[in-house]
């Protein structure tokens, strides 16, 4: 890959507080870094808080490929500070929850579906650049890739595009609105807007992380039962608090027997987030005949499962996979937040809150499994 260029507008940067991680596999390092003023399309936001998520310790470790050097980040949320002369929808002092970047232009946004931009790999994983060419970031005279997501927001400040940066008003704090952006948009969207189930379905949740939490949330607030599947108790304990009916614990009984005696006929709808193969495996075959099955969680590029094929088309099984909750930012957004004012969706119930010179504790704290989702305080 090309030397990134870093932008010549070198006099209205500034110094910023970042996570940065200066090759792949190696840890984040509160640094110091330049980020260049906003471009005509952008916008300066002050990060007050940013969630951590699963996608963020695979890009650094290099089970997705995001060049590094780089700094990650990509549930942020903060205030507008400044704004680029071509910007229309955001003013200075606009709350902000930052998402995924899209280019508005092809024929997958066009159609609404900026989710599956054609883009979308190389705006959110692996350019690490503007579409110029040009980095957001420098460390000294290095480039730093400023753009994973589209915003880089591990950090005291962000540049986004009104693509990626959705004005919501709102008294809610901060650290209960940056998962908004990945998390919370990923489980709610798929359950409601991909998965849809009629009144009364059933749905099958494998995965109670935050994701998987806030699809059985969402799957609790519009009145469906909840089976929930995972292998740690205390997260089977938290899906119960949420609503869940029925819990499965692969560890101790056989997940699939456990799941048909409770639907014996299958499982219509389905909602898979853990990232493991097995419970993909195990997903798809308790579908009912016609099911369906999102898939939301990875673990590593390359990752491959083994499924009956005979049975998925006899059945006329369906595995679909599904990117951020298939969300359209600027109108699924707004909805999340009016959710979790509403009390509809307890995210309070799933985030603790971390300094950004702790990320590395907030990162083992969520391996480790004791927090859902962490949630870093830049100021």
């Amino acid at each position: 890959m090309s030397q990134p260029r870093i932008s010549a507008a070198h006099t209205d940067s500034r110094r910023i507080t970042a996570a940065l991680v200066k090759g792949t596999g190696e840890p984040f390092v509160i640094t110091d870094l330049t980020l260049t003023g906003p471009r005509p399309d952008e916008v300066l936001v002050r990060v007050d808080a940013v969630g951590v998520c699963h996608a963020d310790t695979q890009a650094q470790s290099g089970a997705l490929p995001v060049p590094a050097p780089m700094v990650a980040g990509h549930e942020g949320t903060g205030i507008v500070e400044e704004v680029g002369s071509d910007v229309r929808s955001l003013k200075c002092g606009d709350r902000v929850i930052l998402t995924f970047d899209s280019c508005g232009g092809c024929d997958r946004c066009r159609s609404g579906i900026p989710t599956q931009c054609r883009e979308f790999v190389g705006r959110n994983f692996t350019a690490g650049t503007r579409t110029d060419g040009t980095a957001r970031l420098r460390f000294d005279t290095t480039a730093v890739n400023g753009s994973f997501f589209g915003q880089s927001s591990f950090a005291t400040y962000a540049l986004a595009t009104e693509r990626n940066a959705v004005a919501v008003a709102t008294q809610l704090p901060p650290e209960l609105l940056a998962p908004v952006g990945c998390a919370i948009q990923t489980g709610v969207g798929t359950v409601l807007d991909v998965l849809a189930p009629p009144a009364g379905a059933p749905v099958v949740v494998f995965g109670a992380g935050a994701v998987g939490l806030s699809a059985v949330m969402a799957a609790v607030s519009t009145g469906h039962e909840v089976i929930a599947v995972d292998t740690r108790p205390d997260r089977l304990d938290l899906a119960r608090k949420l609503g869940a009916a029925h819990l499965v614990d692969p560890g101790r009984a056989d997940a699939v027997k456990a799941i048909a005696s409770i639907l014996p006929g299958g499982a219509s709808h389905v909602f898979e987030s853990s990232g493991a193969s097995a419970a993909l495996v195990s997903g798809v075959e308790v579908l009912a005949p016609g099911g369906t099955i999102a898939v939301v969680g990875t673990s590593a590029a390359g990752i491959t499962v083994a499924i009956d094929v005979v049975d998925l088309v006899n059945k006329s099984k369906r595995i679909v996979g599904v990117v951020e909750g298939a969300s359209r930012p600027h109108e699924s957004i707004p909805r999340l937040v009016r959710m979790i004012e509403d009390g509809d969706l307890p995210v309070h119930e799933i985030v603790t809150t971390f300094p950004l010179k702790d990320i590395a504790a907030a990162i083992e704290a969520a391996k480790s499994g004791r927090v859902v989702k962490p949630v870093l305080l830049p100021r």
